[in-house]
């Protein structure tokens, strides 16, 4: 346990009290708007299309959460629901009831991953298969564009607390390009979310060529790209994947997270652009030390160009650091789901690299009990270190104004003393939440 007796000070040697109160910044939310709302954010000429496409649509990923097959389930008095199910509660478009159960839970801030299904996407929000024809790509990239429009004014509703992340497709970069522009000027600061990895995907593996403009794009715009927890690939009903279907998604998570890695680092994007963010969530960071090791390895293996390891050459010869430092510098993760054990092995995977999340309004975040996961993780770890994993690293990422979070955070977050203390009663996993922090 840390000596609560011992003075903390802050970088400037100041003294940190025991009644300061951590900016805490949500680095994982996700919200989105109820669907019917998104029409007056569509052009004229998708609505008809969209009134079809509405009334028709129906989120295939309803089974995750069971209590959405009882006859007597009642949405006003269970409103916290599982991953993609939680499309379904208005807690994904109700700002002023958020921004209370922030208060509530200390967070001063959060960063937006998109919830419900904008227009005219298949499957759900992060899964769908490519389009198949121009009309198609058309009116879902219509779709993307209104749900981005629409998290503009979303996030205008609490100003200095959101930073929203916008979607964009890769399947025709000149449109892109100027979407990644168009963002910026809305002042969507959060970045943009990648294209899911999907065994049903056609979209651009992130190593082609043609995608450097746009990382090049984001980069001059100091625009994070992101990587969220897949899901399941788009299937049309769940039978058709068996009984195992969620398990491998879960399994695999961290594949696509450590495919990202590979792709950017190996390929020479991180060397082109060494200002270029990139933010990992919700894919745990337990995995970072080893993986890190592996491509250390194969690095220095590449160096070697006598015998079977000349091949690695081509994808080391550019590179003039080792993947880990290109890690260090690059990535962040987006800790939600945050265990106490990953805290424990904060310096392996890089302090400055992780940021605290909630996964608001899922039901496998930490929502109502943040102040207690919180404490939970984080009261062994020195004080300067847990401000930087609870906002002070998100808030430079994602250019939150620091010393106006430090006024909402006196207001409503926890204090050192807060944190250092563990806490007296833990909720009950499933009974009160299904949050992995707990279990």
């Amino acid at each position: 346990m840390a000596d609560h007796s011992t003075p903390l000070t802050g970088e400037s040697g100041s003294e940190l009290p025991g009644d300061h109160r951590y900016v805490v910044i949500s680095s994982d939310s996700h919200a989105g708007a109820d669907i019917p709302d998104y029409k007056p954010y569509l052009p004229k000429k998708w609505h008809d299309e969209f009134d079809a496409w509405a009334a028709a649509y129906s989120n295939p990923w309803d089974f995750v959460d069971p209590r959405l097959d009882r006859a007597d389930f009642d949405f006003g008095e269970v409103e916290i629901l599982t991953g993609a199910a939680s499309w379904h509660s208005a807690l994904s478009w109700d700002s002023d009831r958020r921004i209370k159960h922030m208060d509530q839970d200390g967070v001063a801030a959060e960063v937006i991953f998109p919830n419900t299904a904008p227009p005219f996407m298949p499957g759900s929000v992060f899964a769908g298969s490519s389009p198949k024809t121009r009309h198609e790509y058309e009116r879902r990239w219509a779709g993307l564009q209104a749900h981005n429009r629409w998290l503009v004014d979303f996030c205008g509703l609490a100003p200095g607390r959101r930073a929203g992340i916008a979607q964009v497709m890769l399947d025709d970069l000149d449109d892109t390009m100027q979407e990644i522009a168009r963002i910026k000027e809305m002042g969507l600061t959060g970045g943009i979310l990648l294209p899911m990895d999907s065994p049903m995907s056609e979209a651009r593996p992130l190593y082609v060529a043609e995608l450097d403009p746009v990382w090049a794009l984001c980069a001059d715009l100091d625009l994070p790209l992101h990587k969220h927890a897949p899901a399941p690939p788009e299937l049309r009903d769940a039978e058709r994947g068996g009984p195992g279907m969620i398990a491998i998604s879960m399994l695999e998570n961290h594949f696509y997270n450590r495919r990202g890695v590979a792709h950017l680092i190996f390929t020479g994007v991180l060397e082109r652009h060494p200002s270029l963010k990139v933010v990992l969530t919700e894919g745990g960071s337990a995995w970072v030390p080893g993986y890190l090791r592996q491509l250390d390895q194969m690095y220095e293996a590449g160096k070697d160009t006598s015998g079977f390891r000349r091949f690695l050459s081509p994808a080391v010869e550019n590179l003039t650091m080792p993947p880990s430092a290109y890690f260090r510098r690059n990535f962040y993760i987006g800790a939600s789901l945050f265990l106490p054990q990953e805290a424990r092995q904060r310096h392996e995977i890089g302090v400055g690299n992780i940021m605290w999340g909630v996964d608001y309004p899922h039901s496998e975040g930490t929502f109502p009990y943040s102040r207690e996961a919180i404490a939970h993780t984080f009261c062994d770890v020195p004080p300067r270190e847990v401000r930087d994993m609870l906002g002070g690293t998100a808030a430079k990422v994602f250019g939150f104004d620091m010393a106006f979070l430090q006024g909402v955070a006196d207001r409503i977050g926890p204090t050192v003393d807060d944190v250092r203390t563990p806490p007296a009663r833990l909720p009950r996993v499933p009974q009160d939440t299904m949050s992995p922090v707990f279990a």
